[in-house]
């Protein structure tokens, strides 16, 4: 790899397919989403030798309220076990654990749980950046009134508000599944990212996976509107 050749600084996954691969498996729905906090713990800990500074991921959206409530109370529940389990590893291997979204209308416990974290992270070199009850146009909102408080609306004042603000730009946004949308995800920050859209489903998805989509990213030509 080259000087020239593009590094995928910051990569964005949009995980899905935890329903559809328990289905497959004629499992109920709260194991797909334990074999996908399996995936996720597996791609942390390859993320560093692939040159990636920060992974941000899309845990749980505004609009998963709208799930029944048990597949929620499964989710927060999973949430509370991975906190728990994995932020050793976080502290001793430098990651720095951020939240993006609007985590403190969480359950108090979660909230208190996450606000630990983030102290006991915060110097980490690496960031793993999970959006939780995260909406695109929301963090837009709320990043324009804050931009509008401080002084002019521009381009510049609303992405200094943004949720993102202190990571990289985004390089690649990455959803599984095959499902080919957004989905209100870092609707700002995709303006000139790099997106690719893959069949597997999320609880398949290995570090491999991710290898190649990085090494088909090298590959392209990134103009940013230019020629």
């Amino acid at each position: 790899m080259t000087d020239a050749t593009p590094r995928a600084r910051h990569v964005a996954i949009i995980m899905d397919g935890n329903g559809r691969w328990a289905k497959q498996h004629h499992l109920p729905r709260v194991m797909g989403h334990r074999k996908g906090v399996e995936a996720v713990r597996a791609l942390v800990r390859a993320v560093q030798p692939m040159g990636i500074e920060c992974l941000t991921l899309y845990a749980f959206s505004s609009e998963n309220w709208k799930r029944p409530e048990g597949e929620i109370d499964d989710l927060m529940n999973l949430m509370r076990r991975f906190i728990k389990s994995d932020l050793p590893e976080f502290v001793a291997n430098d990651v720095r654990l951020k939240i993006i979204g609007d985590y403190k209308a969480l359950a108090p416990d979660i909230v208190e749980m996450l606000e630990d974290a983030l102290a006991q992270t915060a110097k980490g070199t690496r960031t793993l950046a999970v959006a939780l009850n995260y909406g695109g146009q929301q963090e837009i909102a709320r990043a324009a009134t804050k931009a509008a408080e401080h002084g002019a609306i521009t381009d510049e004042s609303i992405a200094a508000h943004l949720d993102t603000a202190d990571l990289p730009p985004l390089d690649l946004l990455i959803r599984t599944s095959g499902e080919v949308r957004l989905s209100n995800f870092l609707l700002w920050q995709c303006a000139y990212a790099e997106m690719m859209f893959v069949d597997t489903l999320w609880p398949d998805f290995t570090p491999e996976h991710l290898a190649g989509l990085l090494e088909e990213f090298s590959g392209r030509e990134r103009r940013y509107g230019g020629r």
